[in-house]
């Protein structure tokens, strides 16, 4: 690990300060110093590694908000339910290895096809035997008989890539099972979902009382409980409920934004827009998903209503997270940064705030320590070198060639050949 000095880059710390030339030092796994390029003694005959920054964007590392590791190529759900835990846990580590080349150092789990694939591959990655990001490991979604992830007929039961409860004991019993399965972040289907015509997005077949004893279950194990969330009613249960995270959330009224704002320092939201502008822009059209199918659908819509609820929540304070429902047959594991252009079209942020999102937004729901997702004496050493200038184009963040070097608690994960020479000494070799 080490001491490691990055000199002359322009540092954006994500703090809110504007981006300045500076250097950075790093001591094993922490962040010492960051300072204006020049003004301190950074004793570079004390380093291990001395790293010229010049012309080059020094920032956090990335957390996907909303991952699904397991997701590769899914195009419908049978994907997900007839490969074997074998097989998938490759496809999950393929996915952490995704993420963390494109400069993601963090994943906040969603859900995954089986219920430990998450944990296994955060295990491995926490061991140093595969690359990845940090991982907090999701489960199988939760979810209520007649459901989005209710797979089943009564002619032809089906096991999906859920969990099916009904009420507050069978409820509890499969809270506790993914934690004693080692799961990190519970995920629950509140509201419909326009894949399962038979509850629309709008709908909310998941009761508060079976949500409430969900988060208290997970919270009594020191684990996170977060929520595919669409509906206005579904939304509003998780708040009361102490959900911690809401995934979605395209209908609201005034009453949920206000009680959204109220409980703005306790709840992170992942609006997870990327999908709905994948489909109703052509992207998903190679897979037998048209914008007019989605329109069909309802997508169109819920693209309408995330602009306006998400809009209103950025002016309200609302911490907001990148990423979700990545590994579709059209949107590739790692290309989660396009999301940050989309924040800046559809819910008006700039690019410095779209980039808070992706770094102290999301180190911060990833570790409640606060000491995650800026670059900051004292901070995890979790942080990228880019070619470019990012807040002139965030668009640079989705071209792998740009990623200059991916660290990831203190440890180099990966560094261009140029960058590894112009550091005098042999370029390390990329992450099998």
């Amino acid at each position: 690990m080490g001491r490691t000095l990055i000199l002359n880059a322009t540092i954006f710390d994500a703090t809110g300060a504007k981006p300045f030339p500076g250097d950075l030092v790093v001591d094993g796994n922490s962040i010492t110093a960051v300072t204006p390029a020049g003004q301190a003694d950074h004793r570079q005959d004390a380093a291990d590694r001395v790293i010229d920054g010049t012309g080059l964007f020094c920032m956090p590392g990335m957390t996907e908000g909303h991952a699904h590791l397991s997701f590769e190529g899914v195009t419908a759900t049978e994907n997900l339910i007839t490969p074997t835990p074998e097989e998938q846990v490759f496809t999950a580590a393929r996915g952490a290895k995704a993420l963390i080349e494109m400069g993601f150092t963090s994943a906040y789990g969603a859900s995954e096809a089986k219920l430990r694939l998450g944990v296994a591959v955060r295990n491995e990655v926490d061991a140093g035997r595969l690359p990845g990001p940090r991982i907090r490991a999701g489960g199988l979604e939760i979810s209520v008989t007649g459901a989005m992830g209710d797979e089943s007929r009564e002619h032809n039961p089906r096991v999906g890539p859920s969990t099916i409860v009904d009420g507050v004991d069978e409820m509890r019993r499969a809270v506790r099972l993914h934690c004693r399965e080692g799961v990190d972040n519970i995920k629950l289907d509140v509201s419909g979902d326009p894949f399962y015509p038979g509850t629309p997005g709008f709908t909310t077949p998941m009761t508060f009382e079976e949500i409430r004893v969900a988060a208290e279950t997970a919270h009594a194990y020191g684990r996170k409980i977060n929520a595919h969330t669409r509906s206005i009613d579904g939304s509003k249960y998780c708040i009361r409920a102490g959900v911690d995270g809401l995934f979605h959330c395209e209908y609201s009224d005034e009453e949920l934004l206000d009680m959204m704002e109220e409980a703005k320092d306790r709840i992170f939201v992942a609006p997870t827009v990327g999908l709905l502008h994948q489909i109703m822009h052509g992207e998903a059209a190679g897979h037998g998903l048209s914008a007019e199918i989605g329109g069909y659908m309802g997508i169109g819509d819920l693209l309408e209503n995330s602009a306006e609820t998400h809009s209103a929540l950025r002016k309200r304070g609302v911490r907001h997270l990148i990423g979700g429902d990545y590994g579709f047959g059209w949107s590739a594991q790692g290309t989660q940064a396009k999301d940050l252009k989309l924040f800046m079209t559809y819910f008006g942020y700039s690019a410095e705030e779209a980039l808070l999102c992706a770094t102290r937004n999301g180190g911060l729901a990833m570790r409640d320590q606060g000491d995650l997702g800026t670059l900051q004496s004292g901070q995890l050493a979790d942080l990228i070198l880019v070619d470019g200038d990012v807040l002139k184009d965030v668009s640079i963040l989705t071209d792998r060639n740009r990623i200059a070097m991916v660290m990831k608690d203190g440890v180099i994960q990966s560094i261009s050949p140029a960058l590894e020479a112009k550091a005098g000494a042999p370029a390390l070799q990329a992450a099998e």
